[in-house]
């Protein structure tokens, strides 16, 4: 009997979402406005090729505005800033155009809200993650970071009638239902946002994973270590019983993870490339495997609109996938 023939799913939606479109495009264009350098606080989106490739453009990335000159132009990358940083570019007069997502901006505004109106706010999420230091700076007094329900239990509120929770944008749908849940049970009253947090390209990412993983021996998500939905769509395939490894590229990929594997599950993260997804597929013709079959989960076609501080491109271009 011959041996079943190695086939590639490849998942779409995949890669870039608008935000990250829209973000990577702000530095372009600044580059093409105003010339080089130009400097961006932390990594304008977590893939370590896209920041190369802007480097070598002449993007200059920071870790804090300190760093800019005084009176430079600095770009705040996708995943936000809080107000401290904001103000200590007045302070230093800096030239800011951001690039924060806007799915970011509507979690800080909401965050804003609740604690106007005097909710102990608990923020879900990883409190390593840049997007998470930049909600939490906007009502830092009144803000919890949970990333587990174990920590439920060690909440203090001032009023459990009065608890709002918001979540980071790219967390796995799962687990973020998980810690809610915990929480409803612990504070019955507690609130959340009107529409959930998590983008919409976070979710379909990972629901085109769940709906292939039981067709699949193994799923390979194209992106970087510090890519927070990369790394759940990772997990969402292990949790479902499939294995699943992050890879920024075919070089990460272990000849060990294929020989068992005949049917083959490809996607990427948000900030990832689709050169590195063909760099993918290309490697897993080498070992065998035919040409890709698509999956189609659902058409993207949102796209944001480009920051004003660009000037006159900003006013005639627009960010897309």
């Amino acid at each position: 009997m011959s041996a079943s023939p190695k086939k590639v799913l490849l998942l779409t939606p995949r890669g870039f979402c608008a935000g990250v479109v829209r973000a990577i495009d702000v530095v372009n264009i600044a580059l093409e406005t105003f010339g080089a350098p130009i400097y961006v606080r932390r990594e304008i989106v977590h893939n370590r090729r896209v920041v190369a490739e802007l480097a070598a453009k002449g993007a200059v990335f920071v870790r804090e505005v300190d760093e800019v000159p005084e009176g430079g132009r600095v770009i705040f990358s996708a995943h936000g800033v809080s107000p401290a940083v904001r103000a200590r570019c007045r302070e230093r007069r800096l030239n800011v155009i951001d690039a924060t997502c806007p799915l970011v901006t509507k979690v800080h505004l909401e965050a804003v809200r609740f604690a106007r109106e005097a909710y102990s706010l608990v923020l879900i999420g990883h409190r390593e993650h840049d997007e998470i230091e930049g909600t939490l700076g906007e009502a830092p007094e009144s803000t919890q970071v949970v990333s587990s329900t174990a920590e439920i239990a060690s909440l203090q509120v001032l009023n459990p009638d009065r608890v709002a929770y918001l979540t980071q944008t790219t967390l796995s749908l799962t687990e973020s239902r998980d810690i809610i849940a915990a929480l409803k049970a612990r504070f019955p009253k507690a609130v959340g946002p009107q529409t959930q947090d998590i983008c919409y390209a976070t979710e379909n990412r990972q629901q085109a994973v769940s709906g292939v993983a039981d067709r699949a021996d193994l799923v390979l998500v194209v992106g970087s270590k510090n890519s927070s939905n990369s790394n759940r769509l990772v997990e969402v395939a292990r949790n479902l019983g499939t294995k699943g490894y992050l890879i920024d590229d075919a070089m990460d990929i272990e000849p060990q993870w294929l020989e068992t594997a005949s049917v083959v599950a490809v996607t990427a993260g948000a900030s990832a490339p689709e050169v590195l997804v063909e760099g993918v597929l290309e490697k897993l013709r080498e070992h065998g495997y035919g040409e890709a079959q698509e999956i189609l989960f659902r058409v993207e076609d949102l796209r944001f609109g480009l920051p004003a501080e660009l000037g006159p491109k900003a006013q005639t271009a627009d960010a897309r996938p």
